[in-house]
């Protein structure tokens, strides 16, 4: 049976002359992730692609430009992404433990006119998907966040954030797993690590990985 087929638009914008990216779509959903992430793997058999990589709703292609000129890369990516995602398991499942005391918990729940219980009540909800790892070593941008908690990241940004903090910003959430600047409200924090400088690759969670937390008492 032929491969189910369906409706993408897709748009390539070139990033130099041996990169480029896809954009599946601008929207926060894991069915948008998926199809990314679905892809990037289609793309990484070829020869000619050098990496593939899935973002929130987009591949980020580097492929070789002395085998693929971008034209026919462009439209052997606009025939993959017609393709439906196989139906395949879930991404590992993590249960993260958290102390839901963060600084700015308070603050977060005025903002939200919520309690700080319900806040964490709500954090601690759903199951996370881990659309993108980036930013620093370890860091992960999961989500999609309730749309209670939803908040634009703080006007002024701390200069260091501890390592192990849960955050949320937008419609996601992170754990910062190295100390570092940012500007995402730091409702918790987690002692698992998250960036394992000896492991290949040397972070905990991977594109496509679903997150659970769970509160504990401090």
């Amino acid at each position: 049976m032929p491969p189910q087929r369906s409706s993408v638009r897709v748009r390539v914008h070139p990033l130099g002359d041996t990169a480029l990216v896809a954009e599946l779509g601008s929207r926060l959903d894991t069915a948008l992730n998926t199809r990314a992430i679905a892809l990037a793997a289609a793309l990484q058999k070829r020869r000619d692609v050098r990496r593939a990589m899935a973002g929130h709703g987009m591949v980020t292609v580097q492929f070789d430009p002395e085998q693929v000129s971008l034209d026919a890369l462009t439209a052997a990516i606009r025939r993959l992404a017609t393709r439906r995602p196989p139906v395949e398991e879930p991404g590992r499942l993590h249960r993260i433990p958290v102390v839901y005391d963060g600084p700015d918990l308070e603050e977060v729940a005025r903002k939200r006119g919520l309690t700080p219980s319900e806040v964490v009540d709500i954090h601690v909800r759903p199951i996370y998907r881990v659309f993108l790892v980036g930013f620093v070593p370890g860091w992960a941008y999961m989500g999609p966040l309730a749309d209670e908690l939803v908040l634009p990241r703080r006007a002024t940004p701390r200069t260091q954030v501890p390592a192990g903090s849960v955050a949320i910003a937008g419609q996601e959430t992170g754990i910062y797993p190295l100390v570092s600047p940012g500007g995402w409200h730091l409702i918790g924090r987690t002692s698992v690590r998250l960036f394992l400088p000896d492991s290949d690759p040397p972070s905990l969670f991977r594109t496509g990985d679903r997150v659970k937390f769970f509160a504990l008492t401090g």
